[in-house]
């Protein structure tokens, strides 16, 4: 049996999200000044965000790996492929006419 991974990714989603809500909950009910709740407010937005940047980055990293293997993949079809077939010869009559045409 196999597992299924989008059940554990939105878990993880699921999960996480959760998380900074109760963040945010516990920030704001805290007995500080509006001034310090910015503050820290602002100081975990900032290290959301960097989270985010490496998330996107790591997911990056993962699509040009995946880019590259497909990539390959298709050039190891390509030398799997028969040889292109010759062209066909020209008829007679236009290897004449185009003869004609460049004597002239």
């Amino acid at each position: 049996m196999s597992k299924d991974k989008s059940g554990s990714g939105k878990f993880i989603l699921g999960a996480a999200i959760g998380g900074a809500i109760g963040a945010i909950a516990g920030i704001l009910s805290a007995p500080k000044s509006g001034k310090e709740t910015r503050a820290d407010i602002a100081k975990k937005a900032g290290e959301v965000k960097e989270t985010a940047d490496k998330k996107v980055e790591q997911g990056k990293e993962v699509a040009k790996s995946w880019k590259v293997k497909i990539l390959d993949r298709g050039k190891d079809d390509e030398d799997d492929k028969a040889p292109e077939k010759p062209e066909k010869p020209e008829k007679p009559a236009k290897a004449k006419a185009k003869a004609k045409q460049s004597k002239k």
